[in-house]
């Protein structure tokens, strides 16, 4: 999550606790008394401490400066933002039919306020019922997305060329590498031109990242296989490493470098660049302009989409990222924006257009904060180069 969301986010989550303890202490208040009230008061304010400090460790960039082990900080990260986002549903659910009630207060029909109690249960129930969902079944629910890509001016030896995109794996705690084979199974059986990663391919430090290229190392292609890092290899201080290992398995992870691949009479100029913090955003792709091939069809990886409008006017044809999970947790369902990604972009899910350039961001693999997909399953992107 951005800094946006995580401001955004956590004063919701602070004001649904402050709420509950709230509650908690007028129950405390009510059942007990002398130093049993003092005690169950002192384990609501422990509690809420211990839910402080957990929640800390669901922010990805601070856990390396905290000294905690990364896959010990990803679990109980999860774990207390998981309560939390399954907490905050409960309260509005409660809130709301506090607000029905009060306004079906002169109805003396207990039959009426029977179904209306019920009803109530049903809902406070049903978070827990969709995060356990998410979890079990649609994180898991592993996808192939064929997208065409109409681009102007598309050389004919280029048109249908197939781009398999992985992003996003995540190779941690919450996605076991007999997982992440089966998602390399599903790629193997598309027979891409060219196969690129953008980034993330694990979430912490201390998280098997040889295990990931080794994997992703059983990926074919004609052209090969070609990564950008993402914000997680930064975190975890890995870059360099990830880099060295995937040359070593075949893998070119393209850190402010470019490679050209010769399909019959025309060139596919592939570039990619380092995660671009949004930090920095007044100087996203420096220098990344010289990248740019006159003549080829120039295709940026960038892990984080935002960069897109820059890339565009630099001359980049195609941008592929990722960086988002498609939100992750969405009920766009519902409505096209709600949607937590689109706080800090606009570029959240699938394919766009900048002019004569285009974009795709994809869902990606695995998880981050939570273990659960809900509204935005895990995805293996491919893309077919056609003339605009």
């Amino acid at each position: 999550m951005d800094l946006a969301l995580n401001l955004i986010a956590t004063i919701v989550f602070v004001a649904v606790q402050w709420r509950i303890a709230v509650i908690l202490l007028r129950v405390a208040g009510r059942l007990f008394s002398g130093w049993a009230r003092t005690a169950a008061r002192g384990a609501v304010f422990l509690f809420d401490a211990v839910l402080l400090a957990g929640y800390s460790l669901s922010f990805s960039e601070l856990v390396p400066e905290l000294g905690i082990p990364g896959h010990i900080a990803l679990i109980l990260g999860a774990g207390i933002l998981a309560y939390l986002m399954t907490a905050t549903a409960v309260m509005a659910v409660y809130l709301a039919f506090k607000v029905i009630g009060k306004q079906v207060g002169a109805d003396v029909n207990p039959g009426r306020r029977r179904a209306l109690n019920a009803a109530g249960n049903v809902l406070m129930a049903a978070p827990f019922v969709v995060m356990g969902y998410g979890a079990m079944v649609e994180r898991l629910d592993f996808r192939v997305r064929e997208v065409d890509v109409p681009l102007p001016g598309l050389p004919l030896d280029l048109d249908g060329l197939r781009i398999l995109q992985l992003s996003d794996i995540h190779l941690s705690a919450f996605l076991r590498e007999s997982e992440l084979a089966r998602v390399i199974d599903m790629a193997r059986e598309l027979r891409p031109h060219v196969a690129v990663v953008t980034g993330d391919l694990i979430s912490s430090k201390g998280d098997p990242v040889d295990a990931c290229i080794r994997q992703l190392a059983r990926v074919k292609s004609d052209a090969g296989t070609f990564g950008c890092m993402g914000n997680h290899e930064h975190y975890a201080k890995v870059e360099h490493h990830t880099a060295e290992a995937g040359a070593r398995a075949g893998i070119r992870f393209l850190r402010g470098q470019a490679q050209t691949l010769r399909f019959g009479n025309s060139d596919l100029h592939l570039a990619g660049v380092d995660y671009q913090s949004l930090a920095d955003r007044g100087h996203y792709l420096r220098g990344a302009e010289r990248l740019v091939v006159p003549g080829a069809v120039n295709v940026l990886l960038s892990h984080n989409p935002d960069v897109f409008p820059v890339a565009a006017r630099q001359g980049y044809d195609l941008v592929l990222a990722g960086h988002t999970h498609g939100g992750q947790v969405t009920v766009e369902i519902l409505d096209p924006f709600i949607n937590p990604a689109r706080f800090f972009t606009p570029y959240v899910y699938g394919l766009f257009r900048w002019g004569n350039s285009a974009a795709y961001v994809t869902r990606g693999i695995g998880t981050i904060g939570i273990p659960t997909r809900i509204g935005a399953p895990p995805e293996i992107s491919v893309l077919r180069l056609r003339k605009a």
